[in-house]
Protein backbone atom coordinates (compact mmCIF):
# COMPACT_ATOMS: atom_id res chain seq x y z
CA UNK A 1 0.00 0.00 0.00
CA UNK A 2 1.08 3.59 -0.48
CA UNK A 3 2.27 5.17 2.81
CA UNK A 4 -0.57 6.84 4.73
CA UNK A 5 -0.79 8.35 8.19
CA UNK A 6 -3.38 6.95 10.56
CA UNK A 7 -5.18 10.29 10.31
CA UNK A 8 -5.41 9.80 6.54
CA UNK A 9 -6.59 6.24 7.00
CA UNK A 10 -9.27 7.36 9.45
CA UNK A 11 -10.46 10.08 7.09
CA UNK A 12 -10.67 7.62 4.18
CA UNK A 13 -12.79 5.11 6.12
CA UNK A 14 -14.89 7.52 8.19
CA UNK A 15 -13.19 6.11 11.28
CA UNK A 16 -12.17 7.30 14.72
CA UNK A 17 -8.70 6.94 16.20
CA UNK A 18 -8.42 5.38 19.65
CA UNK A 19 -5.08 5.11 21.49
CA UNK A 20 -3.38 5.84 18.18
CA UNK A 21 -1.03 8.58 16.99
CA UNK A 22 -2.43 10.64 14.14
CA UNK A 23 0.95 10.97 12.43
CA UNK A 24 1.95 7.31 12.73
CA UNK A 25 2.42 5.98 9.19
CA UNK A 26 1.24 2.76 7.63
CA UNK A 27 4.07 1.73 5.32
CA UNK A 28 3.44 -2.01 5.03
CA UNK A 29 0.64 -4.22 3.78
CA UNK A 30 -2.99 -4.38 4.87
CA UNK A 31 -3.79 -7.85 6.21
CA UNK A 32 -6.82 -9.62 7.71
CA UNK A 33 -4.74 -12.64 8.73
CA UNK A 34 -2.66 -11.74 11.77
CA UNK A 35 -0.04 -14.31 10.75
CA UNK A 36 0.79 -12.22 7.68
CA UNK A 37 1.21 -8.90 9.47
CA UNK A 38 4.66 -7.36 9.17
CA UNK A 39 6.35 -4.18 10.34
CA UNK A 40 4.47 -1.04 9.30
CA UNK A 41 1.31 -2.91 8.36
CA UNK A 42 -2.36 -2.41 9.13
CA UNK A 43 -4.41 -5.29 10.53
CA UNK A 44 -8.12 -5.51 9.71
CA UNK A 45 -10.13 -7.25 12.44
CA UNK A 46 -13.35 -8.80 11.21
CA UNK A 47 -15.87 -9.81 13.87
CA UNK A 48 -17.15 -13.37 13.72
CA UNK A 49 -19.03 -15.96 15.75
CA UNK A 50 -16.30 -18.61 15.60
CA UNK A 51 -13.21 -16.50 14.93
CA UNK A 52 -13.06 -12.83 15.87
CA UNK A 53 -10.17 -10.86 14.47
CA UNK A 54 -10.23 -8.54 17.48
CA UNK A 55 -8.93 -11.44 19.58
CA UNK A 56 -5.73 -11.29 17.50
CA UNK A 57 -5.35 -7.50 17.54
CA UNK A 58 -2.67 -7.41 20.22
CA UNK A 59 -0.73 -10.15 18.46
CA UNK A 60 -0.84 -8.16 15.22
CA UNK A 61 0.57 -5.09 16.93
CA UNK A 62 3.32 -7.19 18.48
CA UNK A 63 4.14 -8.42 14.98
CA UNK A 64 4.60 -4.84 13.80
CA UNK A 65 1.17 -3.50 12.86
CA UNK A 66 0.92 0.26 13.26
CA UNK A 67 -2.75 -0.04 14.18
CA UNK A 68 -5.84 -2.22 13.89
CA UNK A 69 -8.87 -1.37 11.79
CA UNK A 70 -11.83 -2.79 13.68
CA UNK A 71 -15.33 -2.33 15.04
CA UNK A 72 -14.66 -2.39 18.81
CA UNK A 73 -11.93 -1.17 21.09
CA UNK A 74 -9.21 -3.53 22.28
CA UNK A 75 -7.44 -2.30 25.44
CA UNK A 76 -3.85 -1.23 24.82
CA UNK A 77 -4.14 -1.50 21.02
CA UNK A 78 -4.03 1.52 18.66
CA UNK A 79 -7.29 1.38 16.72
CA UNK A 80 -9.09 2.91 13.78
CA UNK A 81 -12.70 2.30 14.81
CA UNK A 82 -15.35 1.93 12.10
CA UNK A 83 -18.95 0.78 11.85
CA UNK A 84 -18.20 -1.97 9.32
CA UNK A 85 -14.69 -3.29 8.69
CA UNK A 86 -15.43 -4.72 5.23
CA UNK A 87 -16.96 -1.46 4.00
CA UNK A 88 -14.02 0.42 5.47
CA UNK A 89 -11.55 -1.81 3.65
CA UNK A 90 -13.31 -0.96 0.39
CA UNK A 91 -13.19 2.78 1.11
CA UNK A 92 -9.51 2.54 1.95
CA UNK A 93 -8.82 0.74 -1.33
CA UNK A 94 -10.64 3.49 -3.23
CA UNK A 95 -8.57 6.14 -1.45
CA UNK A 96 -5.39 4.36 -2.46
CA UNK A 97 -6.21 3.93 -6.17
CA UNK A 98 -7.42 7.55 -6.34
CA UNK A 99 -3.92 8.60 -5.25
CA UNK A 100 -2.25 6.65 -8.05
CA UNK A 101 -2.83 8.66 -11.25
CA UNK A 102 -0.35 6.54 -13.19
CA UNK A 103 -2.32 3.36 -12.50
CA UNK A 104 -4.40 1.63 -15.20
CA UNK A 105 -7.14 -0.53 -13.73
CA UNK A 106 -8.26 -3.45 -15.89
CA UNK A 107 -11.47 -5.13 -14.77
CA UNK A 108 -12.91 -8.30 -16.21
CA UNK A 109 -15.98 -10.42 -15.67
CA UNK A 110 -17.86 -13.29 -17.26
CA UNK A 111 -19.67 -16.48 -16.40
CA UNK A 112 -16.61 -18.63 -17.08
CA UNK A 113 -12.92 -18.17 -17.82
CA UNK A 114 -12.44 -15.11 -15.59
CA UNK A 115 -9.51 -16.40 -13.58
CA UNK A 116 -7.59 -17.86 -16.51
CA UNK A 117 -8.07 -14.71 -18.58
CA UNK A 118 -7.10 -12.51 -15.64
CA UNK A 119 -3.89 -14.51 -15.36
CA UNK A 120 -3.22 -14.19 -19.09
CA UNK A 121 -3.74 -10.42 -19.04
CA UNK A 122 -1.49 -10.01 -16.01
CA UNK A 123 1.25 -12.07 -17.66
CA UNK A 124 1.13 -9.66 -20.61
CA UNK A 125 0.91 -6.40 -18.67
CA UNK A 126 3.87 -7.32 -16.46
CA UNK A 127 5.96 -7.11 -19.63
CA UNK A 128 4.91 -3.47 -19.88
CA UNK A 129 5.20 -2.44 -16.24
CA UNK A 130 4.77 -3.51 -12.60
CA UNK A 131 1.47 -5.37 -12.26
CA UNK A 132 -0.75 -6.42 -9.37
CA UNK A 133 -3.37 -9.15 -9.82
CA UNK A 134 -5.26 -11.29 -7.29
CA UNK A 135 -4.29 -14.88 -6.59
CA UNK A 136 -6.77 -17.46 -7.86
CA UNK A 137 -10.38 -16.23 -7.87
CA UNK A 138 -10.09 -13.65 -5.10
CA UNK A 139 -12.79 -11.56 -6.76
CA UNK A 140 -15.36 -10.67 -4.09
CA UNK A 141 -16.03 -7.85 -1.63
CA UNK A 142 -12.99 -8.90 0.41
CA UNK A 143 -10.57 -9.99 -2.29
CA UNK A 144 -11.16 -6.91 -4.41
CA UNK A 145 -10.02 -4.27 -1.90
CA UNK A 146 -7.34 -6.58 -0.50
CA UNK A 147 -5.78 -6.85 -3.95
CA UNK A 148 -6.10 -3.14 -4.71
CA UNK A 149 -4.38 -2.28 -1.44
CA UNK A 150 -1.25 -4.05 -2.69
CA UNK A 151 -0.75 -1.34 -5.30
CA UNK A 152 2.18 1.02 -4.74
CA UNK A 153 3.38 4.18 -6.51
CA UNK A 154 5.41 1.89 -8.79
CA UNK A 155 2.39 -0.17 -9.88
CA UNK A 156 1.26 0.54 -13.44
CA UNK A 157 -1.42 -2.12 -13.99
CA UNK A 158 -4.03 -3.46 -11.61
CA UNK A 159 -5.87 -6.46 -13.09
CA UNK A 160 -9.09 -7.14 -11.22
CA UNK A 161 -11.43 -10.10 -11.68
CA UNK A 162 -14.98 -9.18 -10.71
CA UNK A 163 -17.34 -11.88 -9.51
CA UNK A 164 -21.05 -11.44 -8.82
CA UNK A 165 -23.94 -13.35 -7.32
CA UNK A 166 -26.56 -10.75 -8.02
CA UNK A 167 -27.37 -7.52 -9.78
CA UNK A 168 -25.44 -4.63 -8.23
CA UNK A 169 -22.41 -6.66 -7.09
CA UNK A 170 -20.19 -5.70 -10.02
CA UNK A 171 -21.29 -2.09 -9.68
CA UNK A 172 -20.19 -2.12 -6.04
CA UNK A 173 -16.79 -3.57 -6.93
CA UNK A 174 -16.40 -0.87 -9.60
CA UNK A 175 -17.16 1.78 -7.00
CA UNK A 176 -14.31 0.37 -4.91
CA UNK A 177 -11.85 0.17 -7.81
CA UNK A 178 -13.08 2.04 -10.92
CA UNK A 179 -11.87 0.41 -14.15
CA UNK A 180 -10.20 2.18 -17.06
CA UNK A 181 -10.45 -0.93 -19.25
CA UNK A 182 -13.38 -3.34 -18.86
CA UNK A 183 -13.37 -6.83 -20.37
CA UNK A 184 -16.55 -8.94 -20.58
CA UNK A 185 -15.96 -12.55 -21.58
CA UNK A 186 -19.34 -14.27 -21.78
CA UNK A 187 -22.79 -14.67 -20.28
CA UNK A 188 -23.78 -18.17 -19.21
CA UNK A 189 -25.79 -19.92 -16.52
CA UNK A 190 -23.17 -19.93 -13.74
CA UNK A 191 -24.92 -18.90 -10.49
CA UNK A 192 -28.27 -18.73 -12.30
CA UNK A 193 -29.84 -20.05 -9.10
CA UNK A 194 -28.94 -16.78 -7.41
CA UNK A 195 -29.59 -14.46 -10.39
CA UNK A 196 -32.85 -16.05 -11.52
CA UNK A 197 -32.34 -15.71 -15.28
CA UNK A 198 -29.71 -15.35 -17.99
CA UNK A 199 -31.04 -11.84 -18.64
CA UNK A 200 -30.29 -10.89 -15.02
CA UNK A 201 -26.78 -12.29 -15.41
CA UNK A 202 -26.24 -10.16 -18.52
CA UNK A 203 -27.59 -7.13 -16.66
CA UNK A 204 -25.11 -7.71 -13.84
CA UNK A 205 -22.09 -8.37 -16.07
CA UNK A 206 -22.82 -5.24 -18.08
CA UNK A 207 -22.40 -3.09 -14.97
CA UNK A 208 -18.67 -3.38 -15.67
CA UNK A 209 -18.89 -1.38 -18.91
CA UNK A 210 -21.38 1.07 -17.43
CA UNK A 211 -18.74 2.00 -14.87
CA UNK A 212 -16.24 3.14 -17.51
CA UNK A 213 -15.39 6.81 -18.03
CA UNK A 214 -15.96 8.27 -21.48
CA UNK A 215 -12.25 7.97 -22.25
CA UNK A 216 -12.13 4.35 -21.11
CA UNK A 217 -12.27 1.15 -23.17
CA UNK A 218 -14.78 -1.70 -23.27
CA UNK A 219 -13.36 -4.98 -24.59
CA UNK A 220 -16.30 -7.17 -25.63
CA UNK A 221 -16.63 -10.71 -26.95
CA UNK A 222 -18.10 -10.38 -30.44
CA UNK A 223 -18.96 -14.11 -30.46
CA UNK A 224 -21.41 -13.78 -27.55
CA UNK A 225 -24.54 -11.82 -28.58
CA UNK A 226 -25.38 -10.86 -24.99
CA UNK A 227 -21.89 -9.45 -24.49
CA UNK A 228 -21.78 -7.77 -27.91
CA UNK A 229 -25.01 -5.95 -27.06
CA UNK A 230 -23.33 -4.32 -24.06
CA UNK A 231 -21.73 -1.80 -26.42
CA UNK A 232 -24.93 0.25 -26.09
CA UNK A 233 -24.48 0.45 -22.32
CA UNK A 234 -21.26 2.45 -22.25
CA UNK A 235 -20.02 5.87 -23.35
CA UNK A 236 -16.51 4.44 -23.66
CA UNK A 237 -14.79 3.30 -26.82
CA UNK A 238 -15.52 -0.33 -27.75
CA UNK A 239 -13.12 -2.95 -29.10
CA UNK A 240 -14.45 -6.38 -30.01
CA UNK A 241 -12.54 -9.64 -30.02
CA UNK A 242 -13.43 -13.12 -31.24
CA UNK A 243 -13.65 -15.24 -34.37
CA UNK A 244 -16.47 -13.18 -35.83
CA UNK A 245 -15.64 -11.05 -38.87
CA UNK A 246 -16.94 -8.10 -36.84
CA UNK A 247 -14.14 -8.47 -34.29
CA UNK A 248 -11.29 -5.95 -34.20
CA UNK A 249 -8.97 -8.56 -32.72
CA UNK A 250 -9.61 -11.90 -34.43
CA UNK A 251 -8.45 -15.49 -34.60
CA UNK A 252 -8.55 -17.27 -37.95
CA UNK A 253 -7.38 -20.71 -39.08
CA UNK A 254 -7.69 -22.28 -35.62
CA UNK A 255 -6.17 -25.76 -35.19
CA UNK A 256 -5.53 -28.04 -32.21
CA UNK A 257 -2.56 -30.32 -31.59
CA UNK A 258 -2.64 -33.76 -29.95
CA UNK A 259 -2.69 -32.16 -26.49
CA UNK A 260 -5.64 -29.93 -27.39
CA UNK A 261 -3.44 -26.82 -27.57
CA UNK A 262 -4.71 -24.23 -30.06
CA UNK A 263 -2.81 -22.45 -32.79
CA UNK A 264 -4.23 -19.64 -34.90
CA UNK A 265 -3.46 -16.49 -36.80
CA UNK A 266 -3.97 -13.31 -34.78
CA UNK A 267 -5.51 -10.61 -36.95
CA UNK A 268 -5.56 -6.95 -35.86
CA UNK A 269 -5.91 -3.63 -37.69
CA UNK A 270 -2.14 -3.20 -37.26
CA UNK A 271 -1.23 -6.56 -38.77
CA UNK A 272 -1.29 -10.34 -38.31
CA UNK A 273 0.94 -12.88 -36.59
CA UNK A 274 0.89 -16.63 -35.83
CA UNK A 275 0.02 -17.76 -32.30
CA UNK A 276 0.69 -21.16 -30.77
CA UNK A 277 -0.66 -21.48 -27.24
CA UNK A 278 0.76 -23.70 -24.54
CA UNK A 279 -2.66 -23.99 -22.88
CA UNK A 280 -5.15 -26.80 -23.43
CA UNK A 281 -8.66 -26.31 -24.79
CA UNK A 282 -10.16 -24.55 -27.78
CA UNK A 283 -11.84 -22.10 -25.42
CA UNK A 284 -8.37 -20.71 -24.72
CA UNK A 285 -8.55 -19.06 -28.14
CA UNK A 286 -11.23 -16.70 -26.84
CA UNK A 287 -9.47 -16.15 -23.52
CA UNK A 288 -6.19 -15.33 -25.24
CA UNK A 289 -7.90 -12.97 -27.69
CA UNK A 290 -9.31 -10.98 -24.77
CA UNK A 291 -5.81 -10.69 -23.33
CA UNK A 292 -4.43 -9.75 -26.76
CA UNK A 293 -7.02 -6.98 -27.14
CA UNK A 294 -5.93 -5.47 -23.82
CA UNK A 295 -2.22 -5.74 -24.66
CA UNK A 296 -2.84 -4.11 -28.05
CA UNK A 297 -4.64 -1.22 -26.34
CA UNK A 298 -1.61 -0.74 -24.09
CA UNK A 299 0.72 -0.43 -27.07
CA UNK A 300 2.09 -3.94 -27.64
CA UNK A 301 2.46 -4.63 -31.40
CA UNK A 302 0.82 -7.75 -32.93
CA UNK A 303 4.02 -9.74 -33.41
CA UNK A 304 5.04 -9.12 -29.81
CA UNK A 305 1.55 -10.01 -28.55
CA UNK A 306 1.56 -13.24 -30.55
CA UNK A 307 4.99 -14.26 -29.30
CA UNK A 308 4.06 -13.44 -25.70
CA UNK A 309 0.81 -15.43 -25.89
CA UNK A 310 2.81 -18.50 -26.83
CA UNK A 311 4.90 -18.16 -23.70
CA UNK A 312 2.02 -17.85 -21.24
CA UNK A 313 1.27 -20.60 -18.77
CA UNK A 314 -1.13 -21.52 -15.99
CA UNK A 315 -0.94 -19.42 -12.85
CA UNK A 316 -4.01 -20.35 -10.79
CA UNK A 317 -4.32 -23.99 -9.80
CA UNK A 318 -6.80 -26.67 -10.90
CA UNK A 319 -7.83 -24.91 -14.11
CA UNK A 320 -7.17 -27.03 -17.19
CA UNK A 321 -3.91 -28.19 -15.65
CA UNK A 322 -2.78 -31.00 -17.98
CA UNK A 323 -0.11 -33.43 -16.83
CA UNK A 324 1.11 -36.78 -18.03
CA UNK A 325 1.96 -39.50 -15.56
CA UNK A 326 4.90 -41.84 -15.89
CA UNK A 327 2.48 -44.61 -16.89
CA UNK A 328 1.35 -42.62 -19.98
CA UNK A 329 -2.01 -41.63 -18.53
CA UNK A 330 -2.84 -37.97 -19.24
CA UNK A 331 -4.89 -36.04 -16.67
CA UNK A 332 -6.79 -32.78 -17.06
CA UNK A 333 -7.23 -31.29 -13.59
CA UNK A 334 -10.04 -28.75 -13.98
CA UNK A 335 -11.45 -29.46 -10.55
CA UNK A 336 -11.54 -25.96 -9.06
CA UNK A 337 -15.15 -25.26 -10.00
CA UNK A 338 -17.80 -26.12 -12.56
CA UNK A 339 -20.89 -24.91 -14.36
CA UNK A 340 -22.52 -26.27 -17.53
CA UNK A 341 -20.59 -23.91 -19.84
CA UNK A 342 -17.16 -24.52 -18.30
CA UNK A 343 -17.80 -28.26 -18.10
CA UNK A 344 -18.81 -28.22 -21.75
CA UNK A 345 -15.54 -26.64 -22.88
CA UNK A 346 -13.59 -29.05 -20.66
CA UNK A 347 -15.38 -32.02 -22.23
CA UNK A 348 -14.60 -30.70 -25.70
CA UNK A 349 -10.97 -30.37 -24.72
CA UNK A 350 -11.02 -33.96 -23.49
CA UNK A 351 -12.54 -35.16 -26.76
CA UNK A 352 -9.90 -33.27 -28.77
CA UNK A 353 -7.14 -35.12 -26.91
CA UNK A 354 -8.35 -38.61 -27.80
CA UNK A 355 -5.37 -40.71 -28.83
CA UNK A 356 -4.59 -44.38 -28.67
CA UNK A 357 -6.39 -44.77 -25.33
CA UNK A 358 -9.82 -43.96 -23.96
CA UNK A 359 -11.35 -40.70 -22.79
CA UNK A 360 -12.60 -40.77 -19.19
CA UNK A 361 -14.60 -37.95 -17.55
CA UNK A 362 -14.97 -37.78 -13.76
CA UNK A 363 -17.75 -35.25 -13.20
CA UNK A 364 -19.19 -33.96 -9.94
CA UNK A 365 -22.07 -31.77 -8.86
CA UNK A 366 -22.45 -28.26 -10.33
CA UNK A 367 -23.73 -25.84 -7.70
CA UNK A 368 -25.85 -22.67 -7.72
CA UNK A 369 -28.00 -23.53 -10.74
CA UNK A 370 -31.37 -23.11 -9.03
CA UNK A 371 -34.33 -24.29 -11.13
CA UNK A 372 -31.90 -25.08 -13.96
CA UNK A 373 -29.99 -27.60 -11.82
CA UNK A 374 -31.45 -30.85 -13.09
CA UNK A 375 -31.53 -29.81 -16.75
CA UNK A 376 -28.05 -28.27 -16.55
CA UNK A 377 -26.63 -31.56 -15.32
CA UNK A 378 -28.58 -33.56 -17.93
CA UNK A 379 -27.23 -31.31 -20.71
CA UNK A 380 -23.68 -31.98 -19.57
CA UNK A 381 -24.32 -35.74 -19.58
CA UNK A 382 -25.82 -35.63 -23.06
CA UNK A 383 -22.86 -33.61 -24.32
CA UNK A 384 -20.38 -36.11 -22.88
CA UNK A 385 -22.14 -38.90 -24.75
CA UNK A 386 -22.49 -36.92 -27.98
CA UNK A 387 -18.76 -36.14 -27.89
CA UNK A 388 -18.07 -39.85 -27.61
CA UNK A 389 -16.51 -39.90 -24.14
CA UNK A 390 -15.69 -43.56 -23.51
CA UNK A 391 -16.17 -43.71 -19.75
CA UNK A 392 -18.17 -41.34 -17.55
CA UNK A 393 -17.82 -41.49 -13.78
CA UNK A 394 -20.50 -39.36 -12.11
CA UNK A 395 -19.65 -38.61 -8.50
CA UNK A 396 -22.41 -38.20 -5.89
CA UNK A 397 -26.19 -38.47 -5.95
CA UNK A 398 -26.73 -34.70 -6.51
CA UNK A 399 -24.93 -35.12 -9.85
CA UNK A 400 -27.12 -38.07 -10.91
CA UNK A 401 -28.83 -36.15 -13.77
CA UNK A 402 -25.45 -36.16 -15.57
CA UNK A 403 -25.68 -39.95 -15.62
CA UNK A 404 -29.31 -39.76 -16.76
CA UNK A 405 -28.44 -37.37 -19.58
CA UNK A 406 -25.59 -39.52 -20.87
CA UNK A 407 -27.55 -42.77 -20.82
CA UNK A 408 -30.43 -41.12 -22.68
CA UNK A 409 -28.27 -40.84 -25.82
CA UNK A 410 -29.25 -44.03 -27.65
CA UNK A 411 -26.32 -44.41 -30.02
CA UNK A 412 -23.61 -43.68 -27.46
CA UNK A 413 -20.99 -46.38 -27.43
CA UNK A 414 -19.58 -45.45 -24.02
CA UNK A 415 -20.59 -46.25 -20.47
CA UNK A 416 -21.67 -44.16 -17.46
CA UNK A 417 -21.63 -45.16 -13.83
CA UNK A 418 -23.03 -43.27 -10.84
CA UNK A 419 -20.70 -43.44 -7.83
CA UNK A 420 -21.29 -42.53 -4.20
CA UNK A 421 -18.24 -40.37 -3.58
CA UNK A 422 -14.68 -39.43 -4.57
CA UNK A 423 -13.17 -42.48 -2.91
CA UNK A 424 -15.34 -44.73 -5.05
CA UNK A 425 -14.20 -42.89 -8.18
CA UNK A 426 -10.56 -43.36 -7.21
CA UNK A 427 -11.21 -47.07 -6.64
CA UNK A 428 -12.74 -47.47 -10.10
CA UNK A 429 -9.83 -45.62 -11.72
CA UNK A 430 -7.39 -47.78 -9.81
CA UNK A 431 -8.76 -50.85 -11.53
CA UNK A 432 -9.49 -49.46 -14.99
CA UNK A 433 -6.90 -46.92 -16.17
CA UNK A 434 -4.65 -47.99 -19.02
CA UNK A 435 -1.66 -46.40 -20.75
CA UNK A 436 -2.85 -43.82 -23.27
CA UNK A 437 -6.05 -42.94 -21.40
CA UNK A 438 -6.97 -39.28 -20.95
CA UNK A 439 -8.89 -38.38 -17.78
CA UNK A 440 -10.81 -35.16 -17.07
CA UNK A 441 -11.70 -34.27 -13.46
CA UNK A 442 -14.32 -31.53 -13.09
CA UNK A 443 -16.76 -30.43 -10.38
CA UNK A 444 -17.95 -27.60 -8.12
CA UNK A 445 -15.63 -27.47 -5.11
CA UNK A 446 -17.15 -30.59 -3.58
CA UNK A 447 -13.83 -32.34 -2.97
CA UNK A 448 -13.66 -33.37 -6.63
CA UNK A 449 -10.00 -32.36 -6.50
CA UNK A 450 -9.37 -35.38 -4.28
CA UNK A 451 -9.66 -37.51 -7.40
CA UNK A 452 -7.20 -35.29 -9.27
CA UNK A 453 -4.78 -35.39 -6.36
CA UNK A 454 -4.95 -39.19 -6.27
CA UNK A 455 -4.17 -39.25 -9.98
CA UNK A 456 -1.05 -37.15 -9.42
CA UNK A 457 0.70 -39.83 -7.36
CA UNK A 458 0.75 -43.19 -9.17
CA UNK A 459 4.15 -44.03 -7.70
CA UNK A 460 2.69 -43.87 -4.18
CA UNK A 461 0.09 -46.47 -5.10
CA UNK A 462 -2.92 -44.15 -5.04
CA UNK A 463 -4.07 -45.13 -8.50
CA UNK A 464 -2.44 -48.04 -10.23
CA UNK A 465 -2.85 -48.56 -13.97
CA UNK A 466 -4.44 -51.67 -15.41
CA UNK A 467 -2.74 -53.46 -18.29
CA UNK A 468 -4.63 -55.19 -21.06
CA UNK A 469 -4.27 -58.45 -19.12
CA UNK A 470 -5.58 -57.24 -15.77
CA UNK A 471 -4.71 -55.11 -12.72
CA UNK A 472 -1.15 -53.91 -12.43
Amino acid sequence: MIPLTLAEVAAAVDGRLVAAERDARVTGTVEFDSRKVAAGGLFVAFPGEKVDGHDYAARAVEAGAVAVLGTREVPGVPMVLVADALDAMGWLARAVVDRLPGLTVIGLTGSSGKTTTKDLIAQLTVRLGPTVAPPGSFNNELGHPYTALQATPETRYLVMEKGARGVGHVRYLCDVVPPRISVVLNVGVAHIGEFGSVEAIALAKGELVEALPADGLAVLNADDPLVDAMASRTAARVVRYGESERADVRAVDVTLDERGRPAYTLVTPEGSAPVRLGLTGRHQVSNSLAAAAVARELGMPPAEVAAALGELGLVSTRRMDVFERSDSVTVIDDSYNANPASTGVALRALASMRGRGRTVAVLGYMAELGDFEAEGHRQVGRLAAELGVDRLLVVGEPAAPIHEGATSVNDWGGESVLLTDQAAAVEVLRGELRPGDVVLVKGSRYRTWEVADALREPAAGNVAVATEGGAA
